[in-house]
């Protein structure tokens, strides 16, 4: 599959997930708003299918509108899908992230199983834990060991929005509109993270390592159960947007490999 062809399928992924999602999208010309119905993952702005270019103008009618639902002033695209996007959105005062995108190469060898490593249902009595610690892994960015460990995480397992997203995920995980793995050791999740798949096309998404437990080769691990799982469901595109550099290079040791750029735009920090 040539990376034209293959970036082609994410757009339509892009564009189909947060429907499947709860989300209705809002028609802004160049630009589609997704907005969530009820409880569930804020969504954000991105390009239209067949959309055209997209002017600074464009994007701040989106900001208000975003502004008016109190809902993130957040934009998503892949830049050489959209190349003239970052413009202006820097343009309406917006700062942009760049993200590797990565596509599991077809030909890749699956690394072996990893003992520690675990497929979650809907009913496993980890899952409260398991959706907790990417929250604490992102809280803390990077690849260095850092303080959150079993206690940290009790206490964030503890709160009541944790029940909440494990709840919302059992649900996914029910009918089938995401994956989970996890990596346990004594009864303590150390790593966690899902794909959610539209026809054959998965994202995987949210894998995270307590900070105090990394650099083991827990992240590839649950990366490799993840895919796997998508590859026994038929999956045939398995896609990601690593962090940084850095963690593109842990991914490439799964048999990913960049086909582009995600980018990310939201207001500057404080």
């Amino acid at each position: 599959m040539t990376t034209t062809t293959i970036l082609a399928a994410l757009e339509q992924y892009y564009d189909t997930v947060p429907r499947r999602g709860g989300a209705r999208g809002e028609d802004f010309g160049p630009l589609t708003l997704f907005v969530q119905e009820g409880q569930g993952w804020q969504y954000y702005a991105r390009p239209a299918l067949g959309g055209g270019a997209a002017a600074a103008s464009d994007v701040e009618r989106v900001l208000a509108r975003q502004r008016e639902l109190k809902v993130p002033e957040s934009f998503e695209w892949v830049a050489e899908t959209s190349p003239s996007l970052r413009a202006a959105v820097e343009a309406a005062g917006l700062h942009v992230h760049a993200h590797p995108l990565m596509v599991l190469d077809a030909e890749a060898e699956p690394l072996p199983p990893h003992p520690e490593v675990h497929v979650l249902d809907a009913r496993d009595p980890l899952l409260r834990a398991a959706v907790t610690v990417p929250a604490l892994a992102f809280a803390d960015p990077g690849t260095a060991l850092g303080q959150a460990g079993p206690a940290e995480l009790a206490v964030a397992a503890a709160d009541p929005n944790a029940a909440e997203r494990r709840d919302r995920v059992a649900s996914m995980l029910a009918d089938g509109r995401t994956g989970m793995a996890a990596a346990v050791r004594d009864g303590v999740v150390l790593c966690a993270g899902q794909y959610n798949p539209v026809g054959d096309v998965a994202e995987i998404v949210g894998v995270g390592t307590l900070p105090a437990a990394r650099r083991q080769g827990l992240a590839l691990a649950v990366t490799a159960a993840l895919v796997a799982d998508a590859r026994a469901a038929g999956v045939r595109t398995v896609f990601l947007s690593a962090g940084d550099e850095a963690v593109a290079r842990i991914y490439a040791r799964a048999g990913f490999r960049r086909v582009g750029t995600a980018l990310i735009a939201e207001p500057p920090a404080a």
